[in-house]
């Protein structure tokens, strides 16, 4: 490179270091907001980090940066600005509900709670937080509260997108599942062909012993998610229940291949080839069934704490 263009380039450099140590911070809040609303998340990360060094005790800027850091799927450091904008301003629900998001995204139920609590305790009438807090209750096993909270969301925004299907999710847990088949049921008409919606009304059904109704839910649930191990596990069950053997056999092995250490569908499986005269497929699928039952410890997921 020539020198007079080395020495242009030199004092151009120089020239954008002053400006970058004459910004302010609030020319810096503003910045970063364009940043992130204009998704250049590399540059709103770039220039907050070089700003909570200059400015350590902004909380806006902190907060800023860790809606970067999560936007970009980088949690722990989104938590960790967001945690510090949360001391440096502890009456900021934003601040509050963000770090709940992220929380949540890390499945920190039991953190997520704490924050969306102090988020309604600011905005009470925030809908979608008494949602998300009563996710994280049902995920804390706190069932009881859980249906509290999504009872309260929908009374502020009947329509809210899901409140119905958690609602619904809740009941079925306490195994109350009527009042979940009607939650399930006012969700599908509100929000349309929701495939866990779908899914979760045609287990409730299933566990209500209604079959031949959770058939052809669980059906349509197969063909909206038809990867679902879950959804075929059922479906099969269903129409094994039902007293349909030859249909239930080709749902439950499309359950055992798509979660080949999932030892419940060999057990209806067996059950089902055993209703069909098929006496060696059936001893050979209990054999699986106890393999795979024993090589799972006794906690181990949804498949060995379900009803065989």
């Amino acid at each position: 490179m020539p020198r007079t263009l080395r020495c242009a380039s030199i004092i151009l450099v120089c020239l954008s270091c002053l400006t970058a140590q004459a910004q302010t911070p609030v020319d810096t809040r503003e910045q970063l907001l364009q940043f992130l609303e204009s998704g250049r998340l590399r540059d709103a990360i770039a220039l907050g980090e070089r700003a909570v060094a200059l400015w350590p005790q902004d909380p806006e800027i902190h907060h800023y940066l860790g809606l970067a850091y999560f936007k970009s799927g980088q949690l722990q450091p989104a938590r960790e600005q967001l945690e510090r904008a949360r001391d440096l301003s502890p009456k900021e629900p934003a601040v509050h509900f963000d770090l709940a998001l992220v929380l949540l995204s890390q499945e920190d139920y039991a953190a997520a709670a704490p924050e969306l609590e102090a988020t309604l305790k600011l905005t009470p009438s925030n809908p979608l937080a008494h949602v998300l807090l009563g996710r994280s209750y049902l995920n804390s096993n706190r069932s009881v509260q859980a249906i509290d909270e999504f009872k309260t969301a929908l009374r502020l925004d009947p329509a809210i997108r899901l409140g119905h299907y958690h609602l619904g999710f809740a009941y079925a847990s306490l195994g109350r599942n009527d009042e979940a088949i009607a939650e399930y049921r006012v969700e599908l008409r509100q929000s349309g062909e929701n495939p866990e919606a779908v899914y979760e009304l045609g287990h409730s059904l299933l566990a209500s012993g209604k079959y031949e109704e959770a058939v052809r839910h669980l059906q349509r649930a197969s063909e909206l998610n038809p990867k679902n191990s879950d959804v075929w596990y059922n479906l099969g069950k269903a129409q094994l229940l039902g007293g349909n053997a030859a249909q239930a056999e080709p749902s439950l092995r499309k359950a055992s291949e798509l979660n080949p250490a999932d030892p419940s569908p060999h057990y209806q499986l067996a059950r089902a080839l055993e209703k069909l005269g098929k006496a060696e497929e059936a001893r050979n699928e209990r054999a699986r069934f106890t393999e795979l039952k024993k090589a799972q410890p006794a906690t181990a997921g949804m498949a060995t704490s379900r009803d065989q």
